[in-house]
């Protein structure tokens, strides 16, 4: 038995007698292709190419998917001097400087993003050397939250984070958080206050100016009367 595809007799396939009976003929595809069943025949190459695109199509998707998809780890440094007031006399203005600095080392993860805002919840941790007045080491933990949802974000990416509340260790009392009476806490509350920047599009870096706040919350931890250490810090934040 010979079956000719579409209509030519340059294009025929052989079939034996004793398969005959086991065949059934369907109505061709697009291409001219008939569809045989009751026998093996290789795939019509318009079914492989139509398998081809839909492949090709996925695994783009899957790509782009995967560039757009922001970082949810960074590793970053930052440093600077003490400022003698709080986050709030900084902003406003009121601010001397002491021969007190910090160097820290920063890292985050990210815990949850907005499905329709611009927001995320970040678990921001620090480990960080003060030197000058007094030689002490410190480790800090915060939740924060940043914000992104700025206009001029195409031309500059601009981010705020922010962490009222979080928790503040170091290794000694520092003389500049003790009070009146010479007392102090090694355990303290802990506020981050940031705004970060970086190229359009950009998603591996950016650099940010950071104020580092401890504080007994307007003595609710203590009542030693002692502002916590303050400072100001300008660093770089790797993101992956």
């Amino acid at each position: 038995m010979v079956v000719q595809r579409g209509g030519s007799s340059a294009s025929k396939v052989f079939i034996p007698r004793a398969g005959r009976a086991h065949l059934r003929f369907h109505k061709p595809c697009a291409s001219g292709c008939p569809k045989l069943s009751g026998m093996r025949t290789p795939v019509p190459t318009c079914y492989t190419r139509l398998l081809a695109c839909g492949c090709a199509l996925l695994a783009t998707g899957l790509c782009t998917s995967a560039r757009s998809q922001a970082p949810d780890w960074s590793l970053g440094v930052y440093g600077g001097p003490y400022y003698d007031s709080e986050p709030g006399g900084f902003l406003g203005g009121r601010a001397a400087y002491k021969s007190q600095y910090l160097l820290a080392v920063t890292g985050s993860k990210t815990l949850w993003r907005s499905a329709t805002l611009p927001l995320a919840l970040e678990l921001d941790a620090m480990l960080g050397q003060q030197w000058g007045q007094a030689s002490l080491q410190e480790v800090a933990l915060v939740p924060v939250l940043r914000w992104s949802g700025f206009p001029w974000s195409q031309q500059l990416q601009t981010a705020v984070r922010v962490g009222p509340i979080g928790v503040s260790y170091t290794s000694a009392v520092s003389p500049l958080e003790r009070g009146t009476e010479g007392r102090g806490s090694q355990w303290l509350s802990f506020l981050v206050l940031e705004l970060a920047l970086a190229p359009p599009r950009e998603k591996s870096w950016e650099v940010f100016v950071r104020l580092h706040h401890r504080c007994a919350i307007y003595d609710t931890l203590n009542t030693f009367g002692a502002n916590g250490e303050d400072f100001v810090a300008l660093g770089y934040r790797h993101k992956f």
